[in-house]
């Protein structure tokens, strides 16, 4: 197989990046340790989503000495939000499966080869992901396995099923795995959540695309087979950074509801989101009272419920509804 662009490929392994030019190399290192790839073409993209660092010439650097076989792609999105790199990353993608590898987001060294045999598998899996672990710079605080999925680590066991869209029970877009097709069929070409911004609170921009992708029919799979490490410094784990993103994923509830559901579905979602949320703030300041200050894990809790309950009016405000 020759580094030509016409060639079929199997799997696009897309990075998006902001100012990535410290984690990248430690992610292209481990991508160029990949095992079991005989019979796989394979292909990197990687998305600089309008870096003010070297992340540019880092990639330049790299590709003058990369795998022969594997063709290393670096593309500039000047639109901010991870929302706009996915997309950027999906049109350009020329494998039939695309892996998202965040670049602080490590695989273990079969990672593709075992994204591409569950593929294979589970056809009707629109999108699938997998385990991902906590690779931490300092020890989280006590308890803090209850609010690990707000930074994107998950074990679900060792046992392969469905998520549960419905419910809002979906993979983070690190470490997912999508079928083109799926995603280019379903997935609308302007994101309404865009991600983490300035100024720019409301998170979920994770989930809207899955959630388009499971109305479409496609089933959304946990692969319990494939390993991934979170790289997480230490100031992610300070109060002031869980609380900021606790709340944002809050402030997302109601507008990602809304998204699967007919008109007349809408009010009821509205008024099942507020009422449900204001009974968990209720019971999670008896519970807590005293605590709030000084429990970091129930704080934010505190600030996801909260958040929650906002979405509702967020969503009021940007509708009208």
């Amino acid at each position: 197989m020759t580094n030509d662009q016409t060639m079929s490929i199997d799997f696009t392994v897309a990075i998006p990046t902001y100012n990535g030019a410290s984690r990248l190399p430690k992610l292209l290192e481990k991508l160029r340790q990949q095992t079991d790839l005989d019979q796989i073409s394979w292909e990197i993209i990687v998305v600089d989503n309008n870096s003010t660092d070297n992340t540019a010439q880092v990639v330049h650097e790299y590709q003058g000495n990369w795998l022969v076989d594997v063709p290393l792609t670096y593309i500039l999105e000047p639109q901010q939000g991870a929302a706009f790199a996915r997309l950027r990353a999906v049109q350009e993608a020329q494998g039939e499966l695309i892996g998202f590898l965040d670049d602080d987001n490590l695989p273990n060294p079969d990672w593709i080869a075992q994204a591409y045999t569950f593929a294979k598998e589970h056809l009707q899996a629109g999108a699938f992901s997998g385990q991902i672990h906590g690779d931490f710079e300092v020890e989280p605080p006590e308890n803090f396995q209850r609010i690990q999925a707000f930074l994107a680590i998950r074990e679900h066991g060792s046992t392969p099923h469905q998520f549960e869209p419905q419910n809002l029970r979906l993979p983070p877009a690190a470490s997912l795995v999508v079928r083109k097709k799926a995603w280019s069929e379903t997935v609308p070409s302007r994101p309404t959540l865009t991600g983490k911004l300035p100024g720019v609170m409301i998170q979920g921009d994770d989930y809207e695309p899955l959630l388009y992708i499971y109305k479409a029919g496609w089933e959304i799979w946990y692969n319990p087979d494939l390993h991934t490490y979170h790289q997480i410094p230490h100031w992610r784990l300070e109060r002031n950074y869980l609380l900021f993103i606790c709340r944002g994923c809050g402030l997302a509830t109601c507008q990602l509801r809304m998204i699967n559901a007919n008109a007349w579905q809408k009010p009821i979602i509205f008024i099942r989101t507020f009422l449900g949320n204001l009974r968990r703030v209720v019971l999670h300041v008896a519970k807590y009272r005293n605590q709030l200050k000084t429990n970091l894990v129930a704080a934010c809790e505190m600030e996801f419920f909260w958040g929650s309950l906002m979405s509702c009016f967020f969503l009021f405000k940007k509708y009208k509804i």
